[in-house]
C-alpha cells in the first residue's frame, strides 16, 4: 500500500489535497479567533461634516426655543433660499416646497435646506447668494424681530402676562375705586413680580408658568404687589386723615373698611391679621390692587399739594410705591430707582422696570393708555 502512495501521479494530487485542507482548516481557525477579540470590526470613520451637522442642529434647535415672534422672518428666508435652490435644482427645492407646506414646521424646513447647502458648498455662485438672503434677515431681526426691552424676550415674561390677563378684573376694579389708571397700577407689578425672575426662579418654573398665576409674597411684604402690613396700615390711617398730606378726601375715606362678615382664612393666611389676610388670597388680588393704586394716589397728592406734579411719571411713582412713604420727599428733580437686581445678569432697578413697561405697549390692548391717569 505506501508503494502505491509513493507513486507520482498518486502522490501530487494527494499533497494538494491535504495541504488544501490544512490551509482550509487554518483560515477557520483564524476567522473564529479574529471574531472572538472582534478583529474583524469596523473601527468607523468620524464624517468630515460632523461638526457642521452639529452646529445646524445647535443653531436651529437654539433659535426657536427663544421665541415665535421670529417665525414670519423665518418664513421670508425659507421662501428666499427656495427661490435660489429652483434655480440650481428645481427637484430639490419643490420636494422641500412640499414638505414644509404638508408639516408647517419652519425648523423642518431649514434644516432640509442646510442639507442642501452642505452639498453645494463649493458652489460660489450659489454660496454668495445665499449669504444675502441670509445677511437681509440678520438686518430685518435687528430691526423688528425679539423686543427691545430685553427681560421681555424671556419665558418667564410670557407666562406673567398670561397671569395679568387672568386678573384683569381684579386690576380694572381696583382702578375704579381709587381713580387710578389700571396701567399705573401694573406697571408696579410688573416691578414686583418681574423682580423675582432670577431670585425665584424654580418657582415660576414650578407655579407661575403652569398655573398662570402670580407668585404671591407671605413673608414680610404680601400680596401680588408686595405690600408690607406697616404700610397697608399707613395706607389705612391715611384714607381717614384729613389732615394728612396724603389724604384723598371724604369719597376714598371708608375705601378700606373692613367687612366682620366675610371670612379671609386660607391655609397660608390663619396666623395672621385680618389686614394681611385680605392681601394674602390665592384667587382674589383685587386688595392687593387696591392697597397699591391708593398708594400710589396718595404719594401722587402728597407731590401734587407740595407743587411738585408726578401724575405723568409711572417711574418715579412706581420707585416710590417700592421705596415706601419715607422716602417720597417732594422735589424738583425726582429720581428713578428703588431696588436693584438681576434678570439675566442684567442689572434693573424698580423703577426702570416700571417705566419700560408703561411705554412698552405691552398688553396695552388689555390695559391700555388713558388720558387722565388719576381721577378724583
Amino acid at each position: 500500500m505506501r508503494a502505491f502512495f509513493q507513486k507520482k501521479w498518486i502522490k501530487i494530487p494527494y499533497q494538494i489535497t491535504l495541504y488544501s485542507f490544512a490551509l482550509y482548516g487554518f483560515f477557520l481557525v483564524g476567522t473564529f479567533l479574529a471574531m472572538k477579540f472582534k478583529l474583524t470590526n469596523d473601527a468607523g470613520l468620524v464624517d468630515v461634516n460632523n461638526r457642521y451637522y452639529q452646529q445646524i442642529h445647535d443653531k436651529y434647535n437654539q433659535s426657536f426655543k427663544i421665541d415665535s415672534s421670529n417665525i414670519v422672518q423665518y418664513r421670508s428666508e425659507i421662501l428666499g433660499r427656495i427661490n435660489l435652490l429652483n434655480e440650481y435644482y428645481p427637484k430639490n427645492a419643490s420636494d422641500i416646497m412640499d414638505a414644509w407646506v404638508s408639516s408647517k414646521d419652519e425648523k423642518l424646513a431649514l434644516q432640509m435646506l442646510s442639507a442642501i447647502d452642505l452639498k453645494l458648498k463649493d458652489k460660489k455662485s450659489y454660496q454668495k447668494a445665499l449669504q444675502r438672503i441670509i445677511s437681509n434677515r440678520k438686518l430685518d431681526a435687528k430691526a423688528s424681530g425679539l423686543n427691545a426691552f430685553d427681560w421681555m424676550n424671556i419665558m418667564e415674561w410670557k407666562y406673567f402676562k398670561e397671569a395679568v390677563a387672568k386678573d384683569k378684573r381684579y386690576i380694572d376694579s381696583a382702578a375704579k375705586a381709587a381713580g387710578v389708571e389700571s396701567r399705573m397700577i401694573v406697571a408696579c407689578l410688573v416691578g414686583e413680580q418681574v423682580r423675582l425672575f432670577n431670585s425665584r426662579r424654580e418657582r415660576f418654573k414650578n407655579f407661575v408658568a403652569p398655573l398662570k398665576s402670580l407668585a404671591l409674597e407671605t413673608n414680610m411684604s404680601y400680596g401680588v404687589t408686595g405690600i408690607k402690613e406697616n404700610t397697608a396700615q399707613r395706607i389705612e390711617h391715611y384714607l381717614r386723615d384729613s389732615t394728612s398730606m396724603y389724604y384723598l378726601g371724604d369719597k376714598y375715606a371708608h375705601l378700606l373698611d373692613y367687612d366682620s362678615t366675610i371670612n379671609y382664612n386660607n391655609q397660608h393666611n390663619d396666623t395672621m391679621s385680618v389686614r394681611v389676610k385680605r392681601l394674602v388670597q390665592y384667587k382674589d388680588h383685587y386688595y392687593s390692587y387696591l392697597y397699591a393704586a391708593i398708594y400710589i394716589k396718595q404719594i401722587k397728592t402728597q407731590w401734587e399739594k407740595a407743587g411738585f406734579p408726578i401724575e405723568n411719571r409711572p417711574e418715579i411713582l412706581a420707585s416710590l410705591f417700592n421705596l415706601g412713604y419715607h422716602k417720597s420727599i417732594p422735589k424738583k428733580n425726582p429720581a428713578v430707582g428703588g431696588s436693584n437686581f438681576k434678570i439675566r445678569e442684567q442689572d434693573y432697578t424698580f423703577g426702570s422696570v416700571a417705566y419700560e413697561f408703561y411705554y412698552s405697549g405691552e398688553m396695552s390692548n388689555i390695559f391700555p393708555y388713558k388720558k387722565e391717569k388719576f381721577k378724583d
